[in-house]
């Protein structure tokens, strides 16, 4: 069964609606502080819940495989349902998921919240081209897709620190409480500010194959998977990387790993402003700068000054990253929006799956030097399937 709901980026008009565009940068913010707040308090719920560290990682493991079955079926099963409503539900999901963690008393309970939580995730990253589409005019999808982003960059700089902060001070329980209560008043005003979000075509497995064969599309899908498995299987060991710089300290790693998300931050606004006009050219450009940088950290472990600049540089281009591709959905396949974003999550969530399997194998057998060139190579070849995609885009538009 399909859908006969009419496109959305045809029903914004001509200007952009700011307040449910920061609604859903809020909720993209909370979501993803919630994502990744267990890597600050591994120890703290270890020694809490009786477990090692390892199985306390197993949060994060069990929000990434979740997100993987359900980003490209979110659509299929809810076809129908207002794009908006699915947010307020992503939002209350992920609420419930951080409470039941703030209270649980075993290991199990708190795997099928964060199951919960993953779910939450994929839905709403998989609809928010859609939603940013119903919020401004087709030429500025780009600008208003910046707007999620932009909240995924401050999460990373600035919602998981203050969790881990909060944690410290008090308890690591209390900082989930604190994100869940504040999930459900973001969840309460995305539904009051938000106009109703049509559903686009999306709701068949068929639309998702169909998607797949257009001119370009599989090409640049498989440049997207190997760009970010290439930025994770190296940014995940990045502290092994740093640790190679002589005499370095915990602070100095902190601070160093600091100017990433402070790069990323500004690179979703830079980003954000020209991405519209100039996303087929970033799509191969900021792969390649992104594993000189990566070489740069690999090829100079005593040289501080180059590993800091490395290191703001990879966050600017790989932290923008999902504006750029999800741009490039919306521009090359208005058509079909939840069916690319679909497509685009379950290709980022494929890639982590890959690199948390894969690169602790390669880091003990090999070390972090052949991961990073591993990384290296994968970006390189991702951005040049993405530069053949668009041009087999553009020759079949000829």
């Amino acid at each position: 069964m399909t859908t006969t709901a009419p496109v959305p980026t045809s029903l914004a008009g001509p200007t952009m609606r700011y307040g449910g565009l920061v609604g859903v940068m809020l909720l993209s913010f909370l979501l993803v502080t919630a994502e990744f707040l267990p890597n600050g308090v591994l120890t703290e719920m270890a020694a809490s819940l009786g477990i090692t560290p390892g199985q306390a990682g197993q949060t994060v493991t069990v929000t990434a495989l979740a997100g993987l079955l359900v980003a490209p079926t979110v659509g299929l099963m809810l076809p129908r349902l207002d794009r908006r409503t699915l947010l307020t539900l992503a939002a209350a999901s992920a609420a419930v998921s951080s409470l039941v963690v703030a209270i649980a008393p075993s290991l199990v309970a708190i795997l099928v919240a964060r199951f919960l939580l993953g779910a939450a995730i994929s839905a709403f990253w998989s609809m928010s081209i859609t939603v940013a589409a119903r919020l401004s005019s087709p030429e500025r999808i780009g600008r208003a897709v910046m707007f999620g982003s932009a909240g995924l960059s401050l999460a990373t700089v600035a919602g998981v620190p203050l969790g881990v902060a909060l944690s410290e001070a008090l308890d690591w329980r209390l900082a989930f409480l604190s994100v869940a209560v504040a999930t459900a008043v973001v969840g309460i005003a995305v539904r009051v500010v938000l106009p109703p979000v049509p559903p686009a075509a999306a709701s068949s497995l068929g639309i998702l194959v169909d998607t797949l064969r257009r001119p370009g599309v599989a090409g640049g899908m498989t440049g997207h998977v190997l760009v970010v498995l290439g930025h994770f299987l190296a940014y995940t060991y990045v502290r092994l990387s740093l640790e190679r710089i002589p005499d370095v300290d915990a602070g100095t790693v902190v601070l160093l790993l600091a100017l990433f998300g402070v790069g990323g931050f500004v690179g979703n606004l830079v980003v954000g402003v020209v991405v519209d006009r100039a996303f087929a050219r970033l799509a191969v450009v900021g792969p390649l700068v992104i594993a000189a940088a990566i070489a740069s950290v690999v090829l100079s472990p005593t040289a501080m000054a180059v590993i800091a600049i490395a290191l703001l540089i990879w966050g600017f281009f790989f932290s923008s990253w999902l504006i750029i591709v999800n741009t490039w959905v919306g521009h090359r396949m208005p058509d079909r929006l939840e069916a690319g974003g679909s497509l685009v999550v379950t290709g980022f969530q494929l890639a982590i799956t890959i690199a948390a399997g894969a690169g602790g194998l390669l880091v003990d057998a090999t070390g972090v030097v052949t991961v990073d060139a591993i990384g290296i190579a994968l970006l390189v070849i991702g951005a040049v399937l993405f530069g053949l995609s668009v041009r087999t885009r553009r020759a079949a538009s000829a």
